[in-house]
């Protein structure tokens, strides 16, 4: 992908329809089984795996590059914002932070703070599988020209008892589309993902330790979400595991008004 960094979003112009033959050419090459479309349009989530759509392998040596999360004790982090052009391509939006407001994150260190980090290595933005997970990720929610689409590499290493969200716990991120991607998982005993319909997770919906290549996909909006502590399984050796988040659409003003500060033309749920 030869990657596009802009200072500022385009103004947004309506695509073409798309003609009855590109919509059929659309449909037989859709980066998600139909399954995945129709579990998500019935209950608001699916979880698949992209083992034959990523190089996990080729992946993992981005690990080893990843800074210190500044905000986090024992979480490593590099995030980057993309937006879709005119041509369905995936352009990065250089220099802005993430903001979650309180309203969606209780963890004292993160909550209502303008937080910056390191971006996505170029090598790494520019893989062909990367630039194809982000395309069929914004297939699968309909991501339109112009939206801001933020896309992490976070997860932890240690030794002991860890809890990877710092205190976070049932959460929703702010945002209406969520996507949580297992890229590694090391000697590693829990950190199991759970999704429910309430913060307090009496109504849980699914409860599960996702292998590398398991992808989870949430309606951010309607569904919460959790991951538990973790541990090593053999005790003389670290641990460790790595995520991609992916989220779009945000319905948390605060971030919204941070893209808005920094990309006027950005294409954001304000309503």
């Amino acid at each position: 992908m030869g990657t596009f960094i802009a200072n500022n979003v385009p103004q947004n112009h309506p695509p073409q329809p798309l003609t009855a033959q590109q919509i059929i050419h659309q449909r037989q090459r859709r980066y998600w089984d139909t399954r995945v479309y129709e579990e998500i349009r019935l209950g608001n989530w699916s979880r698949t795996d992209v083992d034959t759509q990523i190089d996990l392998q080729g992946w993992l040596p981005y690990l080893d590059q990843l800074p210190r999360d500044p905000y986090v004790e024992t979480r490593w982090k590099r995030m980057s914002w993309f937006y879709l052009d005119q041509s369905g391509e995936p352009r990065v939006l250089a220099g802005c932070p993430m903001a979650q407001a309180g309203a969606f994150n209780d963890a004292e260190t993160m909550a209502d703070k303008i937080r910056h980090y390191a971006p996505l290595e170029e090598p790494f933005i520019q893989r062909d599988d990367v630039t194809a997970f982000i395309k069929g990720w914004a297939d699968l929610w309909d991501i339109q020209p112009g939206e801001p689409i933020l896309m992490q590499i976070n997860g932890v290493r240690g030794d002991k008892l860890t809890d990877p969200l710092q205190g976070q716990g049932i959460h929703k991120d702010g945002s209406k589309f969520l996507s949580v991607l297992v890229i590694n998982r090391e000697n590693v005993r829990g950190a199991t993902s759970s999704l429910s319909f309430d913060k307090q997770g009496q109504h849980e919906i699914i409860s599960a330790d996702l292998a590398p290549g398991e992808i989870l996909h949430i309606r951010d909006d309607q569904i919460y979400h959790s991951v538990g502590s973790l541990q090593p399984q053999d005790e003389s050796q670290p641990f460790e595991r790595f995520i991609i988040i992916i989220n779009c659409r945000f319905n948390d003003q605060f971030q919204n008004r941070v893209l808005r500060e920094h990309f006027p033309g950005a294409v954001l749920n304000e309503w």
